[in-house]
């Protein structure tokens, strides 16, 4: 297929996690740009074409991927979000629950590059979003491994940039600061749940703590994709874009 016949269709773009938060958001978001969304996810959603698709297993993101790009014979955009949170420092953290994070956050996002990389080569054009964290600039405590998976992210977003520019390929990651999602309010949940701490109070403190004074939402995470999977951004790659209510300067 030719640049011209890939220009006369609608651009289709693959997001990893898109079920709730900030990938239902950018689901959303993306549709309303009218792409092709496509949505990679172990919980249903009713946004976007949704695959049941266990980002851990790597054979099966290959084979999602490949039948999505069999379909349209394109794939423009890669939001790369799935991923979960993990609270414990060095010491507590065991094998198991190290490589189920793993796994999911940093395996499955190796999976969704490798298996649209090869069409966004021949397209010459493509665009990767890593949805990574402000962890992959900071350190916060009790982090150890979410902290890591969020700096490998980083990582991959610098070198994908700099092994595919030739080919057109733009790869960044956003790296948001304290969004108000479900994973986040599962996180407060469980820190109070094991420190007898007030949800309310603890969720004004976060809110405090951001120089904004307040939390960012799901919604302004989207937009910020939305613009670098743009031709807007075409000179921006290999970057970490922070958006974090400022918390990272201080």
């Amino acid at each position: 297929m030719n640049n011209d016949s890939l220009q006369q269709q609608n651009k289709v773009c693959i997001v990893t996690g898109g079920s709730s938060g900030i990938g239902l958001a950018i689901c959303q978001s993306f549709i309303d740009a009218e792409y092709i969304v496509y949505n990679l996810d172990i919980s249903t959603s009713n946004t976007g074409h949704f695959i049941d698709c266990d980002m851990r297993d790597s054979q099966q993101v290959h084979t999602a991927i490949g039948n999505i790009i069999n379909s349209h014979g394109r794939v423009d955009v890669l939001i790369s979000n799935a991923g979960m949170h993990y609270s414990a420092n060095i010491e507590n953290t065991s094998e198991q629950a190290f490589e189920q994070l793993f796994s999911l956050n940093v395996k499955g996002a190796i999976a969704a590059t490798q298996a649209v990389l090869p069409m966004m080569k021949q397209q010459h054009n493509g665009a990767i979003i890593y949805i990574a964290s402000d962890q992959a600039i900071i350190g916060k405590p009790s982090s150890f491994a979410y902290n890591l998976s969020k700096h490998a992210l980083a990582s991959m977003a610098k070198t994908t940039a700099l092994d595919y520019a030739s080919f057109n390929i733009r790869a960044n990651a956003i790296c948001p600061g304290t969004i108000e999602t479900p994973l986040y309010h599962k996180a407060i949940d469980n820190y109070c749940q094991s420190s007898g701490a007030d949800k309310n109070k603890v969720h004004a403190e976060e809110a405090a703590l951001q120089p904004l004074n307040r939390l960012g939402q799901p919604q302004e995470v989207a937009d910020f994709a939305l613009f670098l999977a743009s031709d807007k951004a075409s000179f921006i790659t290999g970057s970490l874009q922070v958006i974090d209510g400022g918390y990272t300067s201080k």
